[in-house]
Order: C-alpha cells, then sequence, then structure tokens
C-alpha cells in the first residue's frame, strides 16, 4: 500500500443502522474510505476474495459466519489484510479470541465515535489497538503468561464445531447444516456428538445458550 493512498475499509454489520453510523465515522476522516458493506461474515470473506482490502472491520456477532469466524477466515485467505474487530460487548472470552482470530484490534461501538479512527491507523500501521479498559489488565497478563512460557489455552472447539454449533443454534437440521458446509450428514451427526461430549451438553437448548455466551449468535 502507498503510504499518500486512501485505506480501503470493509465494513461488516448485519445491522444496517450501526453500519451507517460507523461509516460516517470512517468517511470523515481523511485517508479512511469505506469501499465495501456486508451484512454478515460469509459476505464480508467473498467481498475480500473479490477486491483489494487493507482493512476489514468486523462485527464479532453476525449471521451465517460470526465476525470471529470471518476474521480467521480472512487470516487465511488474505494475511496482508488488517483486521478490527467491534463489539458492543466488554468481554474477556471476546477479547482473546478476537486475538487467536488475528484481529489487530478490539473496538467497543459504545465508544467507536472517539477510538475507532485511531484503531485504523494503529492497525495498518501494524500495532494492536485495544480498548483502555482492558489494555491495563488483559494485555499485560497476556504477555506475562507468554514470557513465562506458558502455554495458553485454545478453544474448547474446533473451527469447524463452532460452525456445527452456530447452525444447530440457529435451528437448522442435519441435513441443512450438511448442505451449507458441504459434508455429509452423518459428519454432521458425528461433530454434533463430539460438541455434546466437549461441552457436557445434552441438547440443541444447551447449545443454544452456549452459543449466545460464545459470541456465535446474538440472543
Amino acid at each position: 500500500m502507498n503510504p499518500t493512498d486512501d485505506i480501503r475499509i470493509l465494513l461488516a454489520d448485519d445491522h444496517a443502522l450501526v453500519r451507517r453510523g460507523v461509516r460516517m465515522i470512517l468517511d470523515n476522516e481523511p485517508g479512511l474510505r469505506v469501499v465495501a458493506e456486508a451484512g454478515d461474515g460469509a459476505e464480508a470473506v467473498e467481498t475480500a476474495r473479490s477486491m483489494e482490502i487493507d482493512l476489514a472491520i468486523l462485527d464479532v456477532a453476525m449471521p451465517r459466519l460470526t465476525g470471529l469466524q470471518a476474521a480467521r477466515e480472512l487470516s487465511r485467505l488474505a494475511p496482508r489484510t488488517r483486521i478490527l474487530m467491534l463489539s458492543m460487548h466488554d468481554n474477556e472470552q471476546y477479547f482473546f479470541e478476537a486475538l487467536r482470530a488475528g484481529s489487530s484490534g478490539y473496538v467497543l461501538k459504545s465508544v467507536a465515535d472517539r477510538d475507532l479512527v485511531h484503531a485504523c491507523h494503529a492497525a495498518i500501521r501494524g500495532e494492536s489497538f485495544l480498548y483502555p479498559g482492558v489494555m491495563s489488565a488483559l494485555v499485560r497478563d497476556y504477555l506475562d503468561r507468554i514470557r513465562r512460557g506458558e502455554r495458553l489455552p485454545d478453544s474448547v472447539l474446533t473451527a469447524r464445531e463452532d460452525e456445527v454449533v452456530k447452525l444447530i443454534a440457529e435451528g437448522n437440521s442435519s441435513i441443512e447444516i450438511a448442505e451449507t458446509l458441504t459434508i455429509s450428514v452423518k459428519t454432521v451427526e458425528r461433530h454434533r456428538a463430539n460438541i455434546l461430549q466437549k461441552l457436557g451438553m445434552r441438547d440443541r437448548t444447551q447449545l443454544t445458550r452456549y452459543a449466545i455466551r460464545a459470541g456465535l449468535i446474538e440472543p
């Protein structure tokens, strides 16, 4: 990217009003230009495949693919694209998941008018941006654990199992999930059994509650 060029931004949020407000913040800042919008994580990934994007701003909780799932996919497909997570949740779990997914920063929607522009510029410079409330406590603890050589815990479920949980919680049948993920019904059922065993759960209702807590779907 040429330093004199505008930063090309993909903005993804399933709420049109939120996108409109965030876009106003970004478009009023010289050097930032929203070149594409997406209403869910899957659309964001497809858009990033088809055009050059410098920065993707992803809402944490979106239909089809969450922002976290989309971030993992974008990190794999377009490793030079910077990623910021936008969230209404002041939540430690989401914060660490965002870092693991390849995000350069985590911005709360409640203070986006104050923090988002700074976060965009930091991400493009290759720096991290974390909202002040989490900076002092979580980052210090995270880095201290790395320096001590501690193994940081992985997510309980694999990325594929997260996808299956999300689709189950959204009310899809095994056949519909198999068609969406292009896998067999037998594989879906195997994933479902593994998920229930890992989480110590019994049914769809409990999985739905888990999906809400994990930010896979909105309540």
